[in-house]
């Protein structure tokens, strides 16, 4: 494509350093390497392609996925490992098999015994086999078997026995969002593990299949000081990181890869606004940030270099409009109509999911390429 300047970009566009993205992927990477442990990249954050390969060991995988569009895009495209990381619902059977007719090898997650019955109904009824990991309730967060729970050892006897195949546990730490200090992701990370991994021990007392032992979010995978018992880590919001990251300590705000470019479209002066052409419609509802020490409001505003301008963020935002102010309220200088800012996402999965292409910035300002996304079901 023709170099493209940011000037002449129409906006609100979605914004992708590739520079510093780079530099993110490099970072998970060289630390599980360290670790010793494999990387199962969540593509739910990047929906791309051009972005996943970046990810990806092999052309082939493995990925994790959290939608089974999701899944259908990446073997369209030659992947064949997926895990798709949200409990199988019935009406998703179908789906799945015909992924399987494709030749991808997937894997299913549950956490309950109605769920393993009707999977193996589906594997008796259709001649199928099915590969599974039971998902292990690590934090109290979310879903997941307790690691100690009678229950993991009844669903998984119930699935070895009835033509699924075990491969193993799974486990996601969403309580580490939560943390209000570096020093607690650290244990939060430790405790992921060990759940994941006396989970995995019981199941091999049990005389039990147990060969994956998955872990994995963006803040455990960059404070876990060990990995003993893990075989692989799933991660995927680190390779743009974003501003509830930053708030955690996980990233610095100079790293977060992802921007809105958004216009300055009027003023209400009196009130000591600046509207621009960005509202929720691109920068979504998240205000992930506001629990956090520091509330970014809908997003933090940046000069086109990606300086944070005058303390400015988007203190609200309608559909289309968004309303940029400073944090502090303190009177000032705006500025003028049809200047450009970049905006920081609080959520960049929420936010990207707003947009059907990243703009891939290169040197002063350039746009070197462009980079289909998907959203939806």
């Amino acid at each position: 494509m023709t170099q493209q300047t940011l000037e002449q970009l129409e906006t609100p566009a979605l914004l992708l350093d590739e520079a510093q993205m780079q530099r993110n992927i490099e970072r998970m990477r060289s630390r599980l390497r360290r670790l010793g442990v494999g990387f199962r990249p969540h593509v739910k954050t990047n929906k791309s392609i051009e972005v996943s390969r970046r990810l990806m060991e092999s052309p082939e995988g493995p990925i994790t996925a959290s939608t089974l569009l999701e899944a259908d895009y990446f073997a369209q495209h030659g992947v064949r490992d997926i895990l798709y990381a949200v409990c199988i619902a019935p009406n998703k059977l179908q789906h799945v098999m015909k992924l399987q007719d494709q030749g991808v090898r997937m894997s299913l997650i549950l956490d309950n015994m109605e769920t393993a019955r009707i999977l193996a109904d589906g594997a008796r009824g259709s001649g199928r086999s099915f590969e599974v990991l039971i998902e292990i309730d690590s934090d109290g967060h979310r879903s997941g078997v307790r690691p100690e729970a009678p229950e993991l050892l009844e669903i998984a006897r119930f699935l070895h026995g009835n033509g699924v195949t075990l491969k193993g546990v799974m486990t996601h730490a969403g309580a580490s969002y939560d943390c209000k200090a570096p020093a607690e992701i650290t244990a939060m990370a430790e405790q992921e593990r060990a759940g994941a991994v006396r989970a995995a021990e019981r199941l091999r007392a049990a005389g039990l299949p147990c060969p994956v032992v998955s872990v994995g979010s963006t803040p455990t995978a960059l404070f876990a000081e060990q990995l003993a018992g893990v075989t692989e880590v799933r991660a995927g919001v680190f390779v743009f990181f974003d501003l509830v990251m930053a708030g955690l300590d996980v990233c610095r705000t100079d790293e977060i890869a992802l921007s809105v470019l958004a216009t300055v479209i009027g003023h209400q002066r009196e009130k000591g606004w600046t509207l621009l052409d960005a509202g929720w419609m691109a920068m979504s509802r998240d205000r992930g940030t506001a629990g956090q020490r520091v509330d970014q409001g809908y997003g933090l505003v940046c000069d086109l270099d990606g300086r944070p301008l005058e303390d400015f963020i988007l203190v609200g935002a309608n559909q289309e409009h968004g309303i940029m102010a400073r944090r502090s309220g303190a009177a000032g200088p705006l500025p003028a109509v049809g200047t450009q800012v970049r905006i920081l996402p609080n959520h960049a999965c929420s936010t990207a999911a707003q947009f059907r292409q990243y703009e891939v910035l290169g040197p002063e300002h350039s746009v070197t390429a462009t980079w289909p996304r998907f959203s939806g079901w």
